[in-house]
């Protein structure tokens, strides 16, 4: 599949004005550090201990990353009416719209910083080093979401949300790059599963966390303490965690030559192709949990005739369970059966449970709706598995974090506009949840189709700095 630079003249426009502006940041950055004045040094692999120290690090960071993507959804509603001053046993249509508006524009909020923050990061991990990222993006998240506590009105929490998601965004992609580089070939298909279910553990915490202390009106801000721990975190990444050798011997490389710009490299020609096919890739899992599987929620309120708090935590338990296996797979299957193949058949099988779920079945089954989200929550998230060992194999050494956290994050910008779109189809359907959340699943047949695109790298070796056209 070949790519000339006059189809993709656009983006190869945006590269080169990108190029320059890093070209300015990097002579500045040389000029601090003094790179001219360090020898290169071609350093060794990692010990046991290291490494464990690298996937603690990696596991944890993004653990409590997905501690903050249940904050929203748990704080919104208690958070906008204390702020607004309204009585929550006595909200009106009108104000229930309104507090349905604030949580849409948070989620959204989320999605955007997150979706920049994994540009600025991941240009960070391959600029300064994976270890200095990470730290700074777990810094970043924990520091903003404490000072969150303070906050008096919903366009307060909404600007620190969006500036908290940077850190989010910017976890992943130096987490996953520093993991791959620090473990073999061998081990990196457990690890992608390992990285991928930690976020789904960190949900389920929060989840857990919630149902023991009720979130209220009248007190919700103590999870916000609880998102701020992990700065703790950050301080101990920063002070003991070895930086990834493949990283600093591109270092060392770069010193001798001329300076590497990876955010214009992954806008531009030859890896271009490979950050659009990432782009899908990344989007489409994103797009059917956010756009399509958080419907479950919604609609076992409106249907379920018994407990509803008690259903719909069930339903968020069965769903995330469900997840968290799906996750740890992802990476063993993907080595197993091939990449292109495994995300093929993820793809079919969500499709298929998805539009069984929405249109076959009801909350009102009771057990049976549990156990189809549970195998929804299965199947779907085996992509987060797949992706942290797939994303880092297109892209060399050099651009590897700035290109992982373009692929995966750039696509919570499309999942903004699924998010959007799903709440219009909302309107349209007039409040049927299950039609909304069958429409949306079909985003998983794009999955299918945008695969056949893609390269594998099933028997690519990670450490090799591949040309893009031989992948």
């Amino acid at each position: 599949m070949q790519c000339s630079i006059e189809r993709f003249g656009p983006s190869v426009r945006f590269g080169r004005m990108v190029s320059r502006l890093e070209t300015a940041i990097h002579i500045v950055i040389a000029e601090v550090r003094g790179m001219s004045e360090s020898s290169p040094v071609i350093p060794g692999e990692l010990s046991t201990q290291g490494r464990m120290l690298v996937l603690a690090a990696a596991f944890f960071g993004w653990m409590f990353a997905g501690l903050q993507m249940i904050i929203v959804p748990l704080v919104a509603r208690s958070a906008t009416i204390d702020m607004l001053g309204w009585n929550a046993a006595e909200l009106t249509k009108s104000q229930s719209g309104r507090v349905g508006e604030w949580f849409a524009w948070y989620i959204c909020a989320f999605l955007m910083g997150a979706a920049a923050g994994g540009l600025l990061f991941g240009w960070l991990g391959d600029r300064i080093g994976r270890v200095k990222a990470m730290g700074f993006s777990i810094l970043c998240y924990s520091l903003l979401t404490g000072v969150s506590y303070f906050v008096g009105s919903p366009e307060q929490l909404l600007v620190l949300r969006f500036l908290a998601a940077f850190g989010i965004g910017g976890m992943w992609p130096n987490g996953v790059a520093l993991a791959s580089e620090a473990w073999s070939d061998v081990s990196r298909p457990m690890l992608a599963g390992v990285i991928g279910t930690s976020a789904n553990v960190g949900i389920w915490g929060g989840g857990a966390l919630s149902a023991a202390i009720v979130i209220t009106p009248e007190s919700w801000r103590w999870i916000l303490l609880v998102g701020a721990i992990p700065v703790f975190l950050g301080v101990a990444v920063l002070a003991i965690v070895p930086e990834s050798p493949h990283w600093l011997a591109s270092r060392s490389r770069e010193r001798s030559g001329p300076p590497r710009m990876p955010v214009a490299e992954v806008f531009r020609p030859p890896l271009l192709r490979l950050t659009l096919i990432g782009i899908c890739l990344g989007a489409i899992p994103l797009l059917g949990g956010w756009g399509s599987g958080n419907w479950l929620i919604p609609w076992s309120g409106q249907v379920y005739k018994g407990d509803v708090a008690d259903f719909k935590g069930w339903v968020v338990m069965a769903r995330s369970s469900g997840a968290i296996l799906g996750a740890l797979a992802g990476g063993w299957l993907a080595n197993l059966f091939g990449r292109r193949s495994t995300y093929f058949v993820i793809s079919l099988g969500s499709l298929a449970i998805s539009g069984y779920l929405f249109r076959m079945i009801s909350p009102a089954d009771g057990n049976e709706f549990l156990v189809w989200a549970f195998l929804l929550g299965l199947v779907s998230t085996v992509y987060f598995g797949w992706l942290p060992l797939y994303l880092p194999e297109l892209f060399p050494t050099h651009a590897r974090a700035t290109g992982a956290g373009v692929t995966f994050n750039f696509g919570r910008i499309l999942a903004t506009v699924g998010v959007l779109g799903a709440g219009a189809l909302s309107r349209v359907f007039e409040g049927d949840f299950a039609r909304v959340g069958a429409v949306t699943s079909l985003i998983y047949a794009a999955g299918m189709v945008v695969i056949l695109f893609a390269p594998d790298t099933s028997t690519a070796k990670l450490h090799v700095e591949v040309e893009p056209e031989t992948v």
